[in-house]
């Protein structure tokens, strides 16, 4: 029986690999195109076509693989594309990838600025998250370009998920021994297919920002370290482990935050 997978987050956060990584094994096929997103979950009117829509649209081109898995980093902050998707899908595997929410939000910056949507420094546009969220242009983009501090609340974005697919999410890091390569096999084994499967240069980087990124101010790094405090203990308690980047220095916060 074909089953289905939705890759639905976090937006910067090394997805584009994953799916790279996911679509490589033979018993999963990936939605085509992968961009844009089909982010079919985010609208009534488009998840309402039905599920023999969905896959004769994004799956056209699968010769009976397992699972149907499809990318789209803009769900996981969407409240009620859980629900969307356990109409259509009904049971389905949810995977979700995370990473130090300062480095995340340094690195959403760096692409707002890369199309052409952010022109505030890297310091003022934070520091100004802080104090509440920016007015964006939802013809543009479907989700806001400068959420750089919402979207790390991840706990927050989580919980829906858990509601509608209860024991289905899977979780990971991008942070780790060498990033994307670890815990693949422990994902293909939880989608249930073959976890001895290997793709040639798993570690290999992909939709990096080009560039070193702009330094953070001792001060401002622990501003967003507090900003984050609750959230990421709450997420740690509900995963049941502590979360990677709890022992990450706070001067070194920014630093990596072109990858993903």
């Amino acid at each position: 029986m074909t089953r289905h997978l939705l890759v639905v987050g976090a937006q910067r956060c090394g997805t584009t690999r994953l799916y790279e990584l996911l679509d490589a094994h033979p018993d999963i096929a990936m939605a085509r195109p992968a961009r844009p997103e089909p982010k079919v979950f985010l609208s009534d009117e488009v998840a309402g076509r039905g599920l023999d829509w969905y896959r004769a649209t994004f799956f056209a081109h699968a010769t009976g693989e397992r699972l149907l898995g499809e990318k789209s980093t803009s769900y996981l902050e969407n409240p009620t594309a859980p629900s969307r998707a356990a109409t259509v899908l009904g049971a389905a595997d949810i995977v979700v990838q995370l990473r130090d929410p300062v480095a995340r939000a340094v690195s959403n910056w760096r692409f707002s600025v890369a199309q052409g949507l952010e022109d505030r420094p890297l310091a003022r546009a934070l520091d100004d998250n802080l104090c509440g969220p920016r007015e964006w242009d939802p013809t543009r983009t479907s989700v806001s370009p400068y959420a750089y501090l919402e979207r790390g609340h991840y706990v927050d974005h989580l919980e829906p998920w858990y509601a509608c697919f209860p024991d289905r999410v899977h979780v990971r890091f991008l942070e780790g021994a060498g990033e994307q390569r670890a815990g693949v096999a422990d994902l293909y084994a939880a989608l249930g297919v073959d976890p001895d499967f290997r793709v040639d240069g798993e570690d290999r980087r992909v939709n990096a920002s080009s560039g070193p990124a702009p330094e953070l101010d001792r001060a401002l790094v622990g501003r967003l370290r507090d900003h984050y405090r609750d959230s990421d203990a709450r997420l740690a308690e509900r995963l049941g482990q502590p979360l990677p980047w709890s022992s990450t220095a706070r001067p070194a916060a920014g630093r990596g935050a072109g990858r993903g």
